[in-house]
């Protein structure tokens, strides 16, 4: 079996993704559910290089007759799943900041209206 440039290069692009995904882990930068994902993700990218005939596994669970646009849903619907997941974490980041901004600028309102009433006092 002769492997072609594909087949080469796919793969080790595969091990660099998903080696700086728990990279990415370990300094506590991702989560394990991201690694996981990534993993998943370039795991079967390198598996279709390498065994092109696996697509046909995957045409036959989703019930679609043709490879290519099996393969195409499949990845269409981790594509919708990775972005409703990116949507959840935005929202839930933009709570975090909403949170912060008010506790802000609460004690700063609380440190201005001490300050304003030293200053009454003082006159």
């Amino acid at each position: 079996m002769s492997l072609t440039f594909y087949q080469i290069i796919a793969p080790l692009v595969s091990f660099l993704a998903i080696a700086y995904a728990w990279n990415l882990v370990m300094r506590q930068r991702k989560t394990v559910w991201e690694a996981m994902l990534w993993t998943f993700f370039w795991g079967a990218i390198a598996t279709i290089a390498l065994v092109p005939d696996s697509i046909a596994w995957i045409s036959t669970v989703t019930g679609i007759k043709d490879r290519e646009n099996a393969v195409l849903v499949t990845f269409l619907g981790i594509l919708f799943f990775i972005v409703f997941y990116l949507v959840i974490r935005l929202e839930e980041l933009e709570r975090r900041q909403t949170r912060i901004i008010r506790s802000v600028a609460l004690r700063k309102a609380d440190i201005s209206s001490k300050k304003e009433s030293n200053t009454k006092t003082e006159a």
